[in-house]
């Protein structure tokens, strides 16, 4: 997960949020029936139809074999963020139906979840690594020193009270009960994310049945752009 690849799917996110409010300046009911409304609709939903290839990769095992899964979820990424781009453009800022409503909302829901669980879920882990080493430093230090004391107590020396140079023990101290206390709140908020994985398949079959039902419905009452 490099800063492009995340700049990338951010920009493509907020234009999508952007998109979404679009209908209080500028609104075209006809457009999702027209030529180019239905192509912009019929990209869209093959981007999220192709989306379903990081589930199979991850799920058959020969696939898995073949298939690079780093590239398959960054695809994965880039085909949500840009199908809901498309989406919303394909509505043309015309919100009165509840199925394309629903539709929209459960888009936005699972390209968010996705995203959160994608960048921030890792961001998180990175983080607890990184402080978890620090902490396992910081106790080796003081398990060290505290030894070091206990020994020069024993022997009749006078004990050292820091832990390093120009650094207190009681600082140290404070320094892991710190870190601690950091851990123990990214802990628990990478749970509450954790969630979000849930939200994200749970919405994301949901909005497969919308668009399956969407689709039927505009093929049911007939597309406009066709002679």
């Amino acid at each position: 997960m490099g800063e492009k690849e995340r700049f990338a799917v951010g920009t493509l996110l907020t234009i999508v949020v952007l998109f979404v409010p679009g209908f209080l300046l500028h609104a075209a009911p006809r457009f999702s029936g027209s030529l180019i409304g239905g192509v912009l609709g019929i990209a869209g939903a093959l981007l999220f139809v192709l989306l379903l290839a990081y589930s199979l990769t991850r799920r058959i095992p020969w696939l898995k074999r073949r298939a690079s899964q780093r590239a398959v979820l960054s695809f994965h990424v880039y085909a949500g963020a840009a199908g809901a781009a498309l989406g919303i453009l394909h509505t043309g800022h015309q919100y009165q139906s509840p199925l394309g409503i629903v539709l929209v909302v459960s888009m936005l829901l699972v390209v968010l979840s996705g995203f959160i669980g994608r960048y921030y879920l890792a961001e998180i882990g990175i983080d607890l690594r990184e402080q978890r080493q620090e902490l396992g430093v910081l106790r080796t230090r003081y398990n060290l020193i505290a030894s070091g004391i206990a020994s020069a107590l024993q022997g009749g020396a006078p004990a050292a009270v820091t832990a390093a140079p120009g650094v207190p023990i009681p600082s140290l101290v404070a320094g892991i009960a710190d870190l601690e206390y950091a851990i123990s709140r990214r802990e628990a908020l990478k749970r509450a994310l954790a969630r979000w994985v849930m939200l994200h398949v749970v919405t994301a079959i949901v909005l497969y049945s919308l668009l399956a039902l969407h689709i039927w419905s505009g093929i049911y009452y007939g597309l406009r752009w066709l002679p």
